[in-house]
């Protein structure tokens, strides 16, 4: 059973930058991809970028490319998104995902576990 734990959200403004990070306890780490999912109110849950679990290959949502960067400390068992230039639109439940493979997936019905989520507020 692999335990995941988010931190790091909170209420910033418009253009602003916010880090979020990811612990993961148990398992193999580094043999897992890992994602970051979000989900707005009213709306789907909805990708928005992923790592292998060697940390070589990263797939990002269009909405986010450029300006979300996501990595990994295997050594820590820690996974980060760093969110530059945020928008309103940005507004979520951000959720970390653990899936039991080290390819990535956009997917969310390949991830195994889930974290409780952290709440990021984009103000205009």
């Amino acid at each position: 059973q692999v335990h995941v734990d988010e931190s790091g959200g909170g209420l910033v403004q418009a253009g602003d930058s916010l880090r979020l990070s990811c612990a993961a306890s148990g398992g193999t780490f580094s043999s897992y991809a890992m994602g970051w999912f979000r989900q707005a109110p009213g709306k789907e849950r909805e990708f928005v970028a992923t790592i292998s679990g060697s940390a070589r290959t990263t797939l990002y949502a269009d909405s986010v490319k450029g300006r979300f960067t996501i990595s990994r400390d295997n050594a820590k068992n820690t996974m980060s998104l760093q969110m530059n230039s945020l928008k309103p639109e940005d507004t979520a439940v951000y959720y970390c995902a653990v899936r039991r493979y080290n390819g990535i997936s956009r997917y969310s019905h390949d991830y195994n576990y889930w974290g409780q989520g952290t709440q990021v507020t984009v103000s205009s």
